[in-house]
């Protein structure tokens, strides 16, 4: 499958930003949906991930009650709403897609198949 996101920008504190994620090349509710994020030196964090339906969502504390993850099986789509951003958001963010939900969730990189090509979000104070 191929992902590809878009949305990032420049906004600063307290202002809101919706990410998206178009993903084509193959059955869209055949795969777990996930953001991460990577900061300048830092390792790719996960950010928050959805279910193959949306049923369930799951989402980095720091970002609990600011962040909302959302899919549109329908339109091959999933989102990233950010309200509230804060400076430490700032960073690289990325869609990925997996094909197996691990029962303890999917939070590391390795446990996705699919990656797109990441689009950036800085946040100034």
């Amino acid at each position: 499958v191929q992902l590809q996101a878009s949305g990032g920008g420049l906004v600063q504190a307290g202002a809101s930003l919706r990410l998206s994620c178009a993903a084509s090349g193959d059955t869209f509710s055949n795969y777990l949906m996930g953001w991460f994020r990577q900061a300048s030196g830092k390792e790719r964090e996960f950010v928050a991930h959805i279910s193959y339906r949306g049923q369930t969502t799951h989402y980095l504390d720091s970002v609990k009650g600011r962040f909302t993850i959302s899919r549109d099986n329908a339109r091959n789509t999933v989102h990233l709403q950010m309200n509230s951003v804060k400076p430490e958001d700032t960073g690289v963010y990325y869609c990925a897609a997996a094909r197996f939900s691990y029962g303890g969730g999917n939070y590391i990189p390795g446990q996705y198949d699919y990656w797109g090509q990441g689009t950036l979000v800085t946040v100034s104070s």
